[in-house]
């Protein structure tokens, strides 16, 4: 199940939230700022732990100082928007993929996304949000609950476009 919701990714109750990450997972600005603050110093360090995070993949590690139920947060590194011709789509898709793998992985049941790489990295929102849903739904996954989480209204009509709502 898809829901699009509007709000602070950092409060979901879900299992597991995907922050969306530079190379190095020290935190940087945007949700991943936010997450960062939200989860506490040892995120930072967990991060450098496990990084560098490629382009397209995903890794995880503990929520530290968020709100049960959340369990777990899922970095993943998107692609910079260069115009499209550089397999820009295919790497965001590759996010999706790799974020539900690794769910899958930890025994999520629920997680929640923001919109990858819309902000600093310039990926046309419009086309991430029609990548994204496209890529949850053909993506086998023990994943139940699946949120989309906007940042702002016009996002959340994106994401809701693309659901088919």
């Amino acid at each position: 199940m898809i829901e699009v919701v509007l709000g602070d990714i950092t409060e979901e109750h879900v299992d597991a939230i995907v922050t969306a990450a530079n190379e190095s997972l020290l935190g940087g600005g945007g949700v991943d700022g936010a997450i960062h603050a939200a989860a506490g110093p040892r995120l930072a360090e967990a991060g450098a732990a496990i990084a560098p995070c490629d382009p397209g993949d995903a890794k995880a590690t503990p929520a530290f100082e968020l709100d049960p139920p959340v369990r777990h947060i899922i970095h993943t590194v998107g692609p910079v928007w260069e115009g499209g011709a550089d397999g820009e789509a295919d790497v965001l898709a590759s996010c999706y993929r790799r974020c539900l793998q690794v769910a899958d992985e930890l025994g999520v049941r629920s997680i929640a996304f923001p919109a990858i790489a819309t902000g600093v990295y310039g990926f046309p929102s419009r086309l991430a949000a029609t990548i994204a849903v496209e890529t949850i739904r053909s993506t086998p996954t023990s994943v139940e609950r699946i949120r989309l989480v906007a940042f702002d209204a016009q996002a959340r009509d994106l994401l809701a476009t693309a659901v088919g709502r």
